[in-house]
Formats: C-alpha cells, structure tokens, sequence
C-alpha cells in the first residue's frame, strides 16, 4: 500500500530548513520548519494546515510572513506547534502589520499556536484575522500517549533537544495500514460496505477486541454488532510510514539519546548535518551535528534512509564530499 505522506525538501540541502510534506489523496499537507519558502507554489503553500516548528531563528521561521501574505483573504485555519515562546513570536510578527477593515472581510484566517514545553502542560493561543489578530487562550489539545498532535491517520511527536536554546526534534508516524480481504468477508457470509471504513478505524485506533463493530446488511434490513476480535480474520495490519526530522542540536549524548529514541526505524531521517567531521570543533561551538555525527545517529537509530540538510555555505559545492562522510559513518554496519 502506498504511503500517505511525501515529504520533500523546499531549499536543498543548503538552503533555508523547511520540508513539505504533501499528502496522498487529501488537499493538505504539513511543514516541518518554515524558513524561506519563496520556492513553493502558493497551490501548495494553500494546501498547509500543520505547521512544526523546531525553533525560532529566522532561517527556520522567516517564511511565516510569506504564509501569511499568501493567506490572507481566504478561509483558513493553520495549526502551528513549538516549543514555548512560540505564541508570542507570532503574536509580534502579526502585529507588525496594520490591520483594517478586517471585520467586514467575508473569510476568516485563524492560526492556533500549540507550544510544548513539558514537563508543564501544554499552551494553546488563538489569533484571528477578523479580531486583528488579537491573542485568544484555547484550551490546551495534547493528544494522547504523549503526542504532539494526533489525527485517525497520523501522529506527532516530539523531543526537548539542546541548541543554543530550546529546539524541538520531530517524528510523524503514520497509522498502520488496514487492508480488508474481501474473498474471506464472502467466506464469512459479511458484506462489503460502509462499514468497512469503521472497521478500519477501530483497528488502527488500537480498539480492544470487545469493541462493537456495526455491521450493516442488505437495504432495510437491521445492522448486526459484532466484537472487534472476531473480525481480525478479514484483514491484515502493515506498519505505516515514519519520517524523522531533526536539525540545530548540538552533538552531546543527551541528545543523542533523544533522538534515537524519537525516530527509531524511521523510514526517512531529515537530519542536519551542518558541518564535515574535519570541523568538529567548530560544530561544538555552533551547537551542531557534523556529517559523521549524523550518520551514526541514524545508524544507531535503525532508520531505513537518510536525507541530510541544513549544510553550511561553506561547503557550497562539496556536496558530494557531505554525502560520502554522512554514508560512511551510516552504513558502518550496514554491509
């Protein structure tokens, strides 16, 4: 079965962090980071509903003001979480801007702001295109089993990571594919339906197997309830994706640890790798992973594929030289 996301990298690998993540037969997509994203069609840009942000330095955060340009006038509601703090950087990046008239305009434009900050609860801020933007406490929406953010087809989660301040480290898992067998529903004497989508939902929401599934029959004819449990039979489970995305953290084993733990057997790791292993001191100093660094943490970390980003301009055209440290140290063990 086909996975439901398709992240890509809208700078390069050098330039401003941001990675799209279209989805596979919705009208939406995610953003891990929103720096630069003047290379991204506004039909794409009109798509986004989840924005992630790992932290606030301009190269990961600038291209809010060119979200917002693109959204305004249009009805719209745009979830952003991060880590504490967020909520005011959007709130004085809204309020640079003179807002008029805004009450008579026919769309609304509404962005919530969820900040992560354990082991404290999480903040939940609302601001509005029709009040000026004007700063609104919601009631805080953490998902469960410690979920960023969770929906019926996926989840994310996060880890505190150490910068040079606080950086948020991001997996998205996707909810595991549920195929029914229709020749063994004809040999249980089901029928195919609507019913089916309910099915799937309870399986991949972990239901207990006394969870009642209604099954509907013919037209007219009166819905039997059968136990989660006696309808396992009729499908088979397959692990959804996982897509890693993890950059500026400096390379100390708190955070090594952190990370291999949020994105273990990721299907694809987004990783910073800013600087080669031959600046290591310099990477220190910056509170960022090298190459080598990168490598061995997804290596450690089990992932299947790994797509390095957020290299320096220093190394503009030594690409192929990142790649081969950042393979080296990946594929150690893996002959």
């Amino acid at each position: 079965m086909r996975p439901l996301f398709h992240p890509s990298l809208v700078n390069g690998r050098y330039g401003d962090p941001a990675v799209y993540v279209d989805t596979l037969f919705e009208k939406r997509s995610l953003m891990f980071d929103l720096g630069d994203i003047a290379a991204l069609s506004p039909r794409k840009a009109h798509r986004i509903d989840q924005i992630f942000v790992s932290h606030t330095h301009i190269d990961h955060f600038v291209g809010f003001d060119q979200l917002l340009r693109l959204l305004v006038g249009r009805e719209k509601m745009v979830q952003l979480h991060g880590p504490a703090g967020l909520a005011e950087r959007v709130y004085h990046k809204l309020q640079g801007y003179c807002w008029d008239l805004v009450e008579t305009y026919a769309c609304d434009l509404v962005f919530i702001v969820n900040e992560f900050n354990p082991p404290r609860a999480a903040t939940r801020t609302q601001f509005r295109l029709k009040t000026g933007f004007a700063p609104e406490p919601a009631p805080a929406n953490m998902a469960r089993d410690g979920a960023l953010h969770s929906e019926p087809t996926f989840r994310v989660s996060a880890a505190m990571l150490e910068h040079h301040t606080s950086c948020l480290g991001f997996a998205l898992q996707e909810a595991a594919h549920v195929n029914i067998w229709k020749n063994r529903l004809l040999e249980r004497g089901l029928p195919v339906g609507a019913w089916l989508k309910s099915l799937k939902s309870a399986v991949a929401e972990g239901r207990s197997d006394d969870h009642p599934i209604h099954v509907a029959g013919p037209a007219g004819a009166s819905p039997r309830v059968e136990p989660l449990g006696s309808l396992r039979d009729v499908l088979t489970v397959t692990p959804g994706q996982k897509i890693g995305y993890v950059t500026d953290v400096a390379d100390t084993p708190a955070n090594r640890a952190a990370i291999i733990a949020l994105v273990a057997h990721a299907d694809i790791l987004f990783i910073e790798a800013a600087f080669v292993q031959g600046d290591a001191a310099l990477a220190r100093e910056r509170a960022h992973l090298t190459t080598t660094a990168a490598g061995e943490i997804a290596r450690a970390a089990g992932v299947r594929r790994i797509e390095p980003f957020h290299f320096s301009p220093r190394y503009v055209g030594e690409e192929e030289r990142l790649l081969r440290e950042m393979m080296a140290a990946f594929e150690e063990s893996h002959g």
